[in-house]
């Protein structure tokens, strides 16, 4: 079950959600406690060991990657018309 982590720890990780663990601290946001459902919670304390560290490391580099992506420089058009 994966839920959005809140606002500062988006930042901080670089992550916009994460899977929900045992030990994580969340914040339900509508509704009762009664049937929790992921898109009513917000994550406000990871548990981090060594599985979820595994995953902020692949989802972020991840995110660095795509923010380069689809755009062109002067230099590198330069390069393709010559």
């Amino acid at each position: 079950m994966v839920s959005v982590l809140k606002l500062h720890r988006q930042k901080k990780y670089n992550v916009r959600s994460m899977p929900i663990q045992k030990d994580d601290e969340i914040q339900v946001v509508r509704g009762h406690y009664k049937g929790i459902h992921p898109s009513k919670v917000v994550i406000t304390r990871l548990k981090l060991d060594k599985h979820p560290k595994k995953i902020l490391k692949r989802k972020a580099k991840c995110r660095q990657v795509g923010k380069e992506k689809g755009k062109h420089k002067e230099e590198t058009i330069e390069k393709m018309l010559e």
